[in-house]
Formats: C-alpha cells, sequence, structure tokens
C-alpha cells in the first residue's frame, strides 16, 4: 500500500478551523442557492398558473407559446392584456415589500419592524387618502402622493428617533407611534368623506392589483429596477451591522451612514410598492422571517426574502381571484388573514422567551 503523502487530508477529512470554517460556509451558500432556486421555481409555476386560469382557461403550452410570441391572437389578448400586467406587478411588489422588510428587520434587530408595522405603509396610506378625500385627487397622482407620504414619514421616525445616532428599540417605538398618528388621519379622512369617495379610498387601503395595468408595469418596472441593486449592494454592509455598532467600526464601517443608506432603501422600496398596489399588508413582516428559516441560519436573506414576498403575493392573489365566484377580493385581505395570526404568534413566543420587554 501506498504511503499518505503529507498534504493528503486524513481520513474524515482536514479537521482543522480552517478547513471546518470553509466546508461551513460552503454548505450554508449550497443551501442559500438551493433554496433561492426552490424558490424561484414556485414563483414561476404561481406565474404560469395565475396566467392561465380565469373566466376562460388557457392551457399551459399555449400560455408559454404566448409569452414566446407564438400564441393565437384570442390566448394572447387574455394573457397580454388581462393577465400578465397583474401577475408582473404581483411579483414586483411582492419582491420590494420583501426586501424591504428583510432589511429592516435584519438592520434593527427586530422582528416587528417592517415597514407596515413602523408606519411607512401607514404614512403612504394617509397621504393617499388625503389625496382622494380632499384633494380629490386619482390614478397616477394617488400613486404620487403615497410615494411622498411613505418619504415624508420616514424622514419624520427616523428625525425623532435621532439621540446622537439611532438605535434600533426607539427607531420601532417611534414608528409604532408614528403609524398610529397615521392611521388616525386616515380614520378621520374617512369619517368626513362621502361614501362614494371613501369607498374608492377604502379599496385602495386593502392593498389590490385589480386595477393593474401596462403603464403600472413601466413605471414599477424602472424603479424596481434601479431600486434593488442598490438595496442588494447596500445589503453588504448589513453583515457588519449585525455584529453590532462597536464592531462594525472595528471593521472600518460608518455605522450611521451605513444604517441610514440602507433605511433610504428599504424606505423606497416600500413606498414604490405602496404606490402601485397599496399597502399590501404584513407581506413585509413576514417575507424575511421565512426566508431566514428557509436558508437555516441568522444571515441577511436578502435574494430569497424578495422570492418570498413574490410568492407570497402572487399565491394570495390567485385565492382572492378564485376562492369565491361571485367577487374577486383584493389580494390585501388574503394576506392580512395569513399575516395576523403570524403577529400574534410572534408577539406571544417573543414574550414568553423575554424578549418582548
Amino acid at each position: 500500500m501506498a504511503p499518505r503523502t503529507l498534504d493528503r487530508p486524513a481520513r474524515g477529512g482536514d479537521r482543522s478551523p480552517r478547513a471546518v470554517v470553509a466546508r461551513a460556509r460552503r454548505r450554508r451558500a449550497a443551501r442559500v442557492v438551493l433554496v433561492t432556486l426552490g424558490l424561484a421555481g414556485v414563483c414561476a409555476t404561481l406565474f404560469c398558473l395565475t396566467l392561465s386560469f380565469g373566466e376562460v382557461v388557457v392551457p399551459l403550452p399555449d400560455v408559454m407559446r404566448t409569452l414566446l410570441g407564438t400564441g393565437n391572437g384570442g390566448s394572447g389578448f387574455i394573457i397580454n392584456q388581462l393577465r400578465l400586467p397583474r401577475a408582473l406587478v404581483g411579483i414586483m411588489v411582492g419582491s420590494a415589500f420583501g426586501i424591504s422588510g428583510a432589511i429592516f428587520q435584519t438592520l434593527l434587530r427586530n422582528p416587528l419592524a417592517s415597514p407596515d408595522i413602523i408606519g411607512i405603509s401607514a404614512g403612504a396610506s394617509a397621504a393617499a387618502v388625503v389625496a382622494v378625500l380632499w384633494l380629490d385627487l386619482g390614478g397616477y397622482a394617488v400613486s404620487a402622493a403615497a410615494f411622498a407620504g411613505a418619504l415624508a414619514t420616514a424622514a419624520m421616525i427616523y428625525t425623532l428617533a435621532w439621540r446622537d445616532g439611532v438605535t434600533g428599540y426607539r427607531l420601532v417605538l417611534v414608528g409604532i407611534a408614528m403609524a398610529a398618528v397615521m392611521t388616525s388621519v386616515v380614520s378621520y379622512s374617512l369619517t368626513r368623506a362621502e361614501v362614494y369617495a371613501a369607498y374608492e379610498a377604502l379599496v385602495w387601503l386593502t392593498g389590490s392589483l385589480n386595477a393593474t395595468t401596462w403603464p403600472t408595469v413601466r413605471v414599477l418596472g424602472t424603479t424596481v429596477a434601479v431600486l434593488v441593486p442598490l438595496a442588494l449592494l447596500a445589503g453588504r454592509w448589513l453583515r457588519a451591522l449585525q455584529l453590532g455598532d462597536d464592531a462594525a467600526r472595528a471593521l472600518g464601517a460608518s455605522v450611521q451612514a451605513c444604517r441610514l443608506g440602507l433605511l433610504v432603501a428599504a424606505v423606497a422600496l416600500a413606498a414604490v410598492a405602496t404606490a402601485a398596489a397599496g399597502p399590501v399588508a404584513f407581506v413585509a413582516f413576514f417575507s424575511g422571517p421565512i426566508a431566514r428559516q428557509l436558508v437555516g441560519n441568522n444571515g441577511v436573506a436578502l435574494v430569497p426574502a424578495a422570492f418570498v414576498g413574490a410568492v407570497v403575493v402572487l399565491a394570495s392573489d390567485f385565492v382572492a381571484q378564485h376562492a369565491l365566484e361571485s367577487v374577486q377580493l383584493p389580494v390585501g385581505v388574503v394576506t392580512a388573514m395569513i399575516g395576523a395570526p403570524y403577529l400574534l404568534w410572534l408577539l406571544a413566543t417573543t414574550n414568553r422567551v423575554g424578549r418582548g420587554g
């Protein structure tokens, strides 16, 4: 038998600390890739089912031919004009909410820190309701008002939470208080409005994809194509900030500048998603935790969170369209039915382990 050379690893592999860490990193990276590919496959399946099912069922082969530009006129009209814009907006809105929520929760190290809990979505809703009920605006003007309202609310939260820097716990508390203020603005506006106008505002507040059109796809697609890569690039700062402010400074990171940049990216993503489809409840709240559970570590998981958000919105919208024969529900109704029990479970378990304060 040939003698074993010194550089050949012993039976069972190299057990040096460097080799053990390298193997752990490879396993984690492989799991992240597998989870991401799996979520992408689920998202693609739901996308095709959304295009196929409806009052007129289009077979999946015809769906594929239409997407490739070789379908017939009938299926082409149904898919390209009626169903494709809605599905694309659902994917982009879910991805934007997913990344935004994951950034907030990771940055602030608090599972409650998502745009729909700390007042960002409430600020957008209040601005949209004021635009509809008090300024008599409609269409893209309401979306623009929602976008501006989200940014203004985030700026107020950040300013009020500032005390020689911003900590996650204080920002969450200020955000919850701001959400209550914005909700009171919405409630007061609805009580003062005419019934028809209040109904129009209420539909927008629920979060819906029912009125999605190609111009919405183009505007949302342009903004998401810019914001998502910027958010993913900024996400590399999260790894240092996860270690704590002192450790991040020791690694050379400018803590407050990195935190402000990440918050701006997260707020912008939540704002454009809300402006396009309304405050679709709880998507930003539970996309990040689900993604982190799937990848099996406490990492950042922004890309898996984006796919989880897209899957949740597509699946919820499919249920909202087909659960009842006589009416199409807003997608926000379904996501609220999923998210509310999760919020109660999170509050109960957090309080049980003593993290609830």
